[in-house]
């Protein structure tokens, strides 16, 4: 077996040269790289979304799970993918993007750097090669969706790769159903502590959710939150019930107080936002 990085027999080629540019500039090459491979790929004449000689497949990102961002902080997203040719392979490439068309500027992020690219190892197979690549992405979403959150959602995984004859091969989507969401939070604050048994229990707290654009993080409006009870002792909660944020992203309920245990808020998440689950409030029941 031998490992091999994308930029290594073809890298003098106009069309790769998006995989060993630092930064900004990588991202806003890619799409050429990525047009490169189509245009050369599709003279196969098979279909736009897997076209070309190498074939690959068990796309992974972020080893299944949402990539979920805050506001702040660098996000390592492992990458995970096979391929396949009867030839051999000598480039890889990888990234992420959104929308409709992958050659698009506007739709192409993933990784910062030139430490990037996939690398992959070979094996010698019945009738061919295979070969088990892996990458890791750095997303900083103060860089990269700093321009709004409306990238937040389902994003696909492109694979491009070059035979040992320079036949282009391309995978439009070979991880599916990959989802790059905003991170929320939960706070919980149950009053009065201590209580005594059938009193009234006041719960409350406050969902959040990261703002790429401006930088913080604003309460979610509307949003259904369960409030949930775990008795002292136990490792099993319970729903109580289900409740809205205000405007501004504020809870406020009640219940009755019985045992010993702790209160908790729990959101199950949306489309563009991670889930999130607060702290454990205990409350004393005299």
């Amino acid at each position: 077996m031998r490992k091999h990085t994308a930029a290594t027999v073809l890298s003098g080629a106009l069309v790769l040269s998006a995989v060993v540019l630092p930064g900004a500039a990588q991202g806003a090459e890619r799409p050429e790289a990525a047009a490169g491979l189509r245009a050369l790929a599709s003279q196969s004449g098979q279909p736009k979304d897997a076209i070309g000689g190498t074939t690959f497949k068990n796309g992974v990102v972020n080893k299944g799970k949402d990539i979920v961002l805050g506001v702040t902080g660098k996000k390592a997203v492992p990458v995970t993918f096979t391929a396949f040719d009867e030839e051999g392979v000598v480039l890889t490439m990888a990234f992420l993007w959104q929308g409709t068309d992958s050659s698009s500027t506007d739709t192409i992020t993933g990784a910062l750097g030139t430490d990037d690219n996939p690398v992959c190892t070979e094996t010698t197979v019945e009738g061919g090669y295979s070969y088990s690549c892996k990458t890791v992405f750095t997303i900083d979403p103060a860089v990269d969706f700093k321009d709004g959150n409306g990238t937040a959602g389902p994003w696909k995984l492109f694979l491009g790769a070059y035979d040992l004859y320079a036949n282009a091969s391309v995978d439009d989507d070979v991880a599916k159903g990959g989802s790059i969401k905003r991170a929320a939070k939960l706070t919980v604050n149950a009053t009065p502590e201590p209580v005594k048994k059938g009193k009234t229990i006041t719960v409350t707290g406050k969902l959040t959710r990261a703002d790429w654009s401006t930088g913080k993080t604003p309460g979610y409006a509307t949003q259904p939150v369960k409030l949930q009870f775990r008795k002292k002792g136990s490792s099993a909660w319970t729903t109580l019930k289900t409740v809205k944020t205000s405007r501004t992203g504020a809870l406020s309920t009640t219940t009755k107080a019985g045992v010993d245990g702790d209160y908790r808020f729990v959101f199950a998440g949306t489309f563009t936002t991670g889930a999130a689950t607060s702290p454990g409030d205990f409350i004393d029941v005299k």
